[in-house]
């Protein structure tokens, strides 16, 4: 399946949010998006990753961006994670994973000689007309937010 490119406008799509309703990527046109896939809620790495944008959400907003997470966690999983660490920006629900699809990171994994289907941490810069702009794939968590800000 073909998965968005950059430079190519990125389709709309609508998941629910945490914090009640759903959100559209089209509602943010005019100003760009961070939008970062991570596998879980509560791992030791998603949760780093998740302050890490949170320690830095000032900075983010300041320079005109909004911060959106996604992972195929339920609502209710995404509103704890919230509550517990004081997330400023909203967490997607994309339970049967549509939306990984369309960026091209729900993929086989392999651990501990084990293989499944997961979210492969990955981050994706959209600009204000709803194109792609920049991504980061297989992401590593330290040091990833001040690389996805000094690309704003």
């Amino acid at each position: 399946m073909e998965h968005v490119q950059i430079g190519q406008p990125v389709p709309d799509f609508t998941l629910p949010s945490s914090g009640g309703g759903e959100v559209s990527l089209s509602q943010f046109k005019g100003r760009k998006v961070v939008l970062y896939f991570y596998p879980k809620d509560s791992t030791p790495s998603c949760t780093n990753e998740a302050c890490d944008f949170r320690d830095r959400y000032d900075l983010f907003t300041k320079r005109g961006a909004v911060v959106l997470g996604i992972s195929p966690d339920s609502l209710k999983s995404h509103e704890k994670f919230i509550q517990k660490h004081g997330l400023p920006f909203p967490l997607l629900s994309d339970e049967d994973h549509k939306v990984a699809e369309l960026f091209g990171v729900w993929q086989l994994k392999k651990m501990y000689g084990r293989e499944y289907y997961g979210i492969v941490r990955s981050t994706f810069l959209i600009d204000e007309e709803g194109k792609l702009l920049k991504e980061w794939r297989g992401v590593r968590v330290k040091g990833h937010t001040e690389e996805v800000l000094s690309a704003l």
